[in-house]
C-alpha cells in the first residue's frame, strides 16, 4: 500500500485549481491522518525512532532536498501574483517586459529547483535502502542457526527486498512530505486564525472531532499493511520451497498442489490488502464528512457574521480562499503520513532480524595467551553427559551423550536413524548450544571458543554435499580463498577430481549451475570433500560423505581419508561397512546416548544392536562390497 499523492502535486500551486469541496476534502483527510499518525506514533514509539535512525545519516541531503522542493513550491505560489501584475499593466498600456521575464524566471527556476530537490531526496532514499540492506546482509550470515531455523528463507528474502523498499519511501520522501506539509499547513492555519478566530475555531472543532474518529482507523490500516507484508513473506517462502525442490515436485506430480499452496499465500496477501483498503475507505468517508461540515460551517457561520456586520465579505472570501489553497500542503501531509504508517510496519519486520544477536556478540572470547592453545596435529574431543533438543517442549535428541576421542585417527559413528548422529556434528560446529553437560575441544570448553575460531579448526562435509552456484574453482576454494594453485591441484588429485576437471570445457572456471546441477551426486561429494581438505583442518567431520560414490572411487577416497587420519582427527557418520572397518574406534548411538564403543570386530561380538545393524545393512566384511551408489 502506497500513498497515491506525489510530491509534485503537493508543492505545485497549480494543483489548487480544483473546487472548494475538493480542497476541503484534502484538508480533512490530512488533518484526520495527522491525528491518526499521532495515535499510531504513541502506540509504537520504538518503530518511529528506528525509522528516524535510518534517515539520520542522510539528514543533510534530506534537509537540502526539502528546502529545494519547498523553494520550488514557493515559486509556484508567487506566479499568480506576477500574473496579476501582468494583467494590471496591460490594463493601463504599460510595459510588461519585467513581468514576463520574472514569470519565465519563476517557471524555469521553480522547475529546476524542484527537480534538483526531488533528485536529492531520491538519492538519499536509495542510500537509506542500501544502508538497511547492508545491515541485513551482514547480519543474516552471522545469525545463529537456531534463529535461522525459525524463519523460512523466503520470508527473510522478503525483508531484505520488499520491506527495505517500503522503508525507502517512509524514511525519506514521506518524512520530507510530512515536514513540508506540516510547516506549510501550520503557517496557513495561523493566517486563517489571524483572519478570523471564530471561523477558525469552529472549523478546527469539527475537524478535530471527526479526525479523532479517523485516528482509531489508522492503526488498523498499519496493522493490515504489516499482515500483507507477512503474507508476501509466506509467498516468498513457498516459492523458495517449490523452486528448491522442483524436480521432486514434478516427479511426484505435485505441481497443482504446490500451486494451490502458493495461491493460498497470495490470497492471504490479497485479503490483508482488502482489509487495509476497507479501513482506508472508512477513513476517507470520515474525511468526506469533515469536508461537508467544515465547508457548511464556514458558509453558515461566516454568512451570519457578515449579516450582523462582525465580518466583511472580503474577509469571508479570503478565509474560503485560504481553505481552497490548503489543498497542496494538506495533500502532501496526507501522503507523508500514510506512507509513514506503512513504513513503520516495514521497519518492525526489518528490525526483528537486526535485533537478533549474531554469534560473535554472544559473549564468546578468544582464549588468553597460553590457555587452551591447540596442539599440533589432530584435535581431541570430549562429550560429558551432553543433553540437547531442538525444541524446548520436545524430547531431547541427545540425552546424556558421553565419550572421548583422542587426537588423530578415524572414529566412526553408527546407529539407527534419529539417534543424534548429525546432531553431534552440529554441536561441534556450534550451530547450536547444548542444554546440559559439556563439550571440550583440545581441553577447552566449546562455549569458550569463538565460533569463527572454532570453525577454522574444523572441516565439515555435510550429508547432501551442497555446491554453490559459481565456478568449480569458487567451490573448491570457498573455505580457503587464499589457497595456492598447487594446493588446489593436490586436493583434486586426492579426491580423484583431476580427470573431471581436465574433461571440462573451461576447466576449473566451468560454471557448475544452481546448487551444482551440472555435476553428478558423486562429483558434488568429491567437491565438498576437497573443499574441506583444502582448509587443512585439525578435525574433519564427514557426514556419510561417500554415500554417492561407486565402489572403486569410494575405495580410493577411503585410502585418502585413512592417510589424513594419521595427522588429523577424523569423525565420520557411516552406514557402510567399508567406512567403519578401518576405524580405530566405533561409537554406537541409541536414544541419544553412546551405548557401546570399540572396534568392528569387538562390537560384532559384544553389542547386539551393532551386530543387527551390520547384518541389516550388509556390514559384513567377509561377505561383499557395498553396492555402487548413483552418481558416477
Amino acid at each position: 500500500m502506497k500513498a497515491g499523492t506525489t510530491k509534485g502535486d503537493a508543492t505545485d500551486a497549480d494543483a489548487a485549481t480544483g473546487d472548494a469541496a475538493g480542497a476541503a476534502t484534502a484538508t480533512a483527510t490530512a488533518t484526520g491522518d495527522a491525528a491518526a499518525a499521532t495515535a499510531a506514533t504513541a502506540a509504537a514509539p520504538g518503530a518511529t525512532r528506528t525509522l528516524l535512525e535510518h534517515a539520520r545519516p542522510h539528514r543533510r541531503a534530506l534537509i537540502a532536498g526539502a528546502a529545494l522542493s519547498a523553494l520550488g513550491g514557493i515559486s509556484g505560489l508567487a506566479q499568480p501574483l506576477v500574473a496579476k501584475s501582468f494583467v494590471e499593466a496591460l490594463a493601463v498600456d504599460g510595459s510588461v517586459t519585467r513581468q514576463v521575464l520574472l514569470l519565465a524566471l519563476l517557471i524555469v527556476g521553480g522547475a529546476l529547483t524542484s527537480a534538483f530537490g526531488v533528485y536529492t531526496v531520491e538519492r538519499a532514499a536509495e542510500s537509506v535502502v542500501l544502508g538497511a540492506r547492508r545491515r541485513l546482509i551482514h547480519r543474516l550470515p552471522r545469525l545463529r542457526v537456531a534463529d535461522l531455523d525459525r524463519r523460512p528463507p523466503g520470508d527473510l528474502i522478503s525483508r531484505v527486498t520488499a520491506d527495505t523498499t517500503l522503508l525507502r519511501e517512509a524514511a525519506t520522501n514521506n518524512l520530507v512530505d510530512t515536514l513540508i506539509g506540516s510547516v506549510t499547513l501550520i503557517g496557513m492555519l495561523v493566517l486563517m486564525a489571524w483572519l478570523d478566530v471564530v471561523l477558525f475555531l469552529a472549523v478546527l472543532g469539527v475537524v478535530v472531532a471527526i479526525g479523532g474518529c479517523t485516528a482509531l482507523v489508522m492503526p488498523r490500516i498499519a496493522r493490515a499493511s504489516k499482515e500483507a507484508q507477512e503474507a508476501l513473506g509466506e509467498l516468498g517462502s513457498g516459492l523458495e520451497r517449490l523452486l528448491g525442490a522442483i524436480r521432486t515436485v514434478k516427479a511426484s506430480g505435485a505441481e497443482r498442489r504446490e500451486s494451490a499452496v502458493l495461491e493460498g499465500a497470495a490470497r492471504g496477501a490479497w485479503l490483508a490488502g482488502l482489509r487495509a483498503a476497507r479501513w482506508g475507505a472508512v477513513a476517507g468517508t470520515s474525511s468526506g464528512l469533515v469536508v461537508q461540515l467544515a465547508f457548511l460551517t464556514v458558509l453558515g457561520l461566516g454568512g451570519a457574521r457578515v449579516a450582523n456586520g462582525s465580518m466583511s465579505v472580503a474577509s469571508l472570501i479570503g478565509f474560503l480562499l485560504y481553505l481552497f489553497y490548503l489543498v497542496g500542503p494538506v495533500a502532501q501531509l496526507a501522503s507523508g503520513i500514510g506512507g509513514l504508517q506503512v513504513g513503520t510496519a516495514a521497519v518492525r519486520r526489518i528490525h526483528e532480524v537486526l535485533e537478533l544477536a549474531p554469534e560473535d556478540e554472544e559473549g564468546d572470547r578468544a582464549p588468553a595467551v597460553g590457555k587452551g592453545v591447540a596442539a599440533e596435529g589432530g584435535a581431541g574431543i570430549v562429550f560429558r553427559d551432553v543433553v540437547f533438543g531442538y525444541r524446548e517442549d520436545g524430547r531431547p535428541v541427545l540425552d546424556g551423550a558421553d565419550f572421548e576421542i583422542r587426537p588423530g585417527g578415524l572414529t566412526a559413528v553408527v546407529g539407527p536413524s534419529g539417534t543424534g548422529k548429525s546432531t553431534l556434528f552440529a554441536l561441534l560446529e556450534r550451530f547450536y548450544d547444548i542444554d546440559g553437560g559439556s563439550i571440550t575441544v583440545d581441553g577447552r570448553e566449546l562455549r569458550d571458543w569463538n565460533p569463527a575460531e572454532l570453525r577454522r579448526t574444523i572441516g565439515y562435509v555435510e550429508q547432501d554435499a551442497p555446491v554453490l552456484a559459481g565456478t568449480l574453482r569458487d567451490n573448491l576454494t570457498f573455505a580457503a580463498p587464499d589457497a595456492s594453485p598447487d594446493d588446489v591441484r593436490r586436493v583434486m588429485a586426492q579426491v580423484r577430481l583431476t580427470a573431471l576437471v581436465d574433461g571440462l570445457p573451461q576447466g576449473l572456471d566451468t560454471e557448475v549451475g544452481h546448487r551444482g546441477t551440472a555435476l553428478s551426486g558423486g562429483q558434488r561429494q568429491r567437491v565438498a570433500i576437497a573443499r574441506a581438505l583444502l582448509r587443512r583442518p585439525r578435525l574433519l567431520l564427514l557426514d556419510e560423505a561417500t554415500s554417492q560414490l561407486d565402489a572403486l572411487n569410494e575405495s580410493e577416497l577411503r585410502e585418502v581419508i585413512a592417510d589424513i587420519a594419521r595427522t588429523t582427527t577424523v569423525l565420520v557418520i557411516a552406514h557402510r561397512l567399508s567406512t567403519v572397518t578401518g576405524a580405530r574406534r566405533i561409537l554406537v548411538l541409541e536414544d541419544g546416548r553412546v551405548r557401546a564403543s570399540g572396534t568392528h570386530a569387538e562390537l560384532l561380538l559384544q553389542d547386539g544392536l551393532y551386530a543387527r545393524l551390520a547384518a541389516t545393512q550388509t556390514l559384513g566384511a567377509d561377505r561383499q562390497e557395498p553396492a555402487p551408489a548413483v552418481g558416477d
